[in-house]
């Protein structure tokens, strides 16, 4: 099948296919005639594998290492467990952070909601946000003006 019908069977982009075939993750048979691309089976099943990890974040480099793995007539699963494991790790921390910002924001909006807006001064922008890191530094007792 030609790039555009590999794109196309596996919901993806033409520069996709051509991305992964040009880094080595995928293989094509130039076809003698027309000098079109080609991909068998085995490359539509190998960017499917690819496309299904490039969704739960794998990197590029994660991906080759899999795939040096399976090419190599070993199981890739271990690896693949060891990825996902950090990848969890990681993500829960992002929403841990992600969670602290939330409430952060909504604190902002209550503490905001009746203030006055002003008009920008000389050395002031927005008094809600500088307001806010100056009251902050001195409740920290960390204020250097």
């Amino acid at each position: 099948m030609k790039v555009t019908e590999l794109a196309n069977a596996l919901h993806t982009t033409a520069d996709t296919v051509r991305y992964y075939t040009r880094i080595g993750f995928i293989s094509a048979s130039k076809k003698a005639e027309n000098g079109y691309k080609s991909y068998d089976k085995k490359a539509q099943q190998r960017l499917k594998f690819i496309l299904s990890v490039r969704q739960l974040g794998f990197t590029v480099k994660e991906i080759k290492d899999i795939l040096s793995q399976s090419d190599q007539g070993h199981t890739a699963c271990p690896l693949v467990r060891e990825i996902v494991e950090r990848r969890l790790a990681e993500t829960e921390k992002q929403f841990q952070q992600a969670l602290l910002l939330r409430e952060k924001l909504k604190k902002s909006i209550t503490d905001w909601q009746h203030k006055p807006d002003k008009a920008p001064t000389g050395h002031m922008i927005c008094h809600l946000i500088e307001g806010d890191i100056t009251e902050a530094k001195l409740d920290r007792g960390t204020s250097h003006e």
